[in-house]
């Protein structure tokens, strides 16, 4: 039979554009995302330069954006955000209050919120690994629930703990992203969030139990960083770190860690899985290959960017875009590192083994850069230090 003619007198109907494809919920969201940034550049504008009050105003659009494209979104913030201002109330103008407050106490506090944060984490990596081994989808699911609620509190104790900062003082609040008690809390939810995200639209439960694996793993360490240094005290800034720039370029820099992690673990998965290893407990070559690639290709671009804005800091603070440094120089041989595996993957179709074992090699040099060189190497950005 010859192929079928087109009806000249059919009706072709374009598919919807972007914002017609939108619901009354999501315009909702929305607005209400609007609103709460209009209400904290009403109430908090007096504390906020005018880079801090753009960024303020472009994170309604951003999230509403972020809450369309995933729809859970829609209440992970909101119901952050919830506990985080009833947290701010029950302080009533006073940080004596997180020690008097039973709520305060043992469960919203910055303290209590993040020590919440862990144990949840470790739970969902316990309950994923049970559901992994006896092929329990309902182990699985339990471990992706608890591991939502370790963001939802993780995103609370950040939150509350930024507030606890002014209540120390004006001249010592800041955004938590300062030292190495906040970016490994930092590290645990954006690598946590890109999981989630993978796991829902893949249907992959159970890469969860090798994910899972380096979020507890940071947040063991943030124990006994915790027990042992005494992090979780807030401190007042050092000079170098009293910029609008820190709250861009860390956040941008962890993206890019968290997803190289994440990047790392599927690709322990997907050697194991070639090699006929829990080979018929985990998703397909090609998903694993596919989260794989996305995760470095969205890591390195952030990374790209953190890095840009590095050296833009650098040259306010210290008078020079690029100093060589360790932690530059770090840095720098981690994008090299991804840039060349993502220019193979496109010119000459790198998949299989060789780009699973680079992904995890590639989490060791990540790891040197942001822990390593803190530990061993000292220079501009001493003050990270363990």
């Amino acid at each position: 039979m010859g192929a079928s003619q087109p009806n000249p007198g059919a009706v072709y109907k374009e598919a919807p554009g972007y914002f017609r494809r939108l619901t009354g919920v999501d315009w909702m969201f929305g607005a209400g995302l609007l609103a709460a940034a209009l209400f904290a550049l009403n109430r908090y504008a007096a504390f906020m330069d005018g880079y801090e009050r753009a960024i303020l105003l472009l994170t309604a659009p951003t999230l509403a954006a972020l809450g369309w494209h995933w729809k859970p979104v829609r209440w992970l913030f909101p119901l952050s955000a919830v506990l985080s201002l009833w947290a701010v109330s029950l302080y009533d103008g006073s940080l004596a209050a997180a020690e008097q407050n039973f709520f305060l106490k043992y469960m919203l506090s910055s303290q209590s919120a993040i020590l919440w944060m862990s144990v949840l984490f470790v739970f969902s990596t316990v309950f994923y690994w049970i559901g992994m081994l006896a092929r329990s989808h309902a182990s699985s699911a339990l471990g992706s629930r608890l591991c939502w609620a370790a963001v939802v509190l993780g995103f609370t104790g950040m939150a509350v703990r930024w507030f606890e900062s002014y209540l120390m003082g004006a001249d010592i609040g800041h955004i938590p992203v300062s030292n190495l008690y906040e970016v490994f809390i930092l590290f645990a939810l954006i690598t946590a969030l890109f999981h989630l995200y993978y796991e829902e639209r893949y249907a992959t439960l159970q890469l969860g139990a090798f994910v899972l694996l380096i979020i507890a793993a940071a947040v063991v360490f943030l124990l006994w960083y915790t027990v042992s240094r005494d992090a979780a005290q807030i401190q007042p800034l050092v000079p170098a770190l009293q910029s609008w720039w820190m709250k861009i370029h860390v956040p941008a820099n962890f993206i890019g860690y968290g997803t190289f992690a994440l990047a790392a673990m599927v690709g322990c998965a997907y050697l194991l899985k070639s090699h006929g290893i829990l080979e018929d407990r985990l998703p397909s070559l090609a998903v694993l290959d596919d989260v794989m690639h996305k995760s470095i290709s969205v890591g390195f671009a952030f990374f790209t960017v953190a890095t840009i804005l590095g050296a833009l800091w650098a040259a306010e603070a210290w008078g020079g875009y690029w100093s060589w440094d360790p932690k530059e120089t770090w840095a720098l041989i981690v994008w090299l590192n991804y840039a060349a595996w993502l220019h193979l993957r496109l010119m000459n179709g790198l998949r299989g083994r060789v780009a699973a074992w680079w992904s995890v090699v590639g989490l060791l040099v990540t790891t040197f850069a942001f822990i390593g060189v803190n530990m061993f190497l000292s220079g501009l950005h001493s003050y990270g230090e363990l």
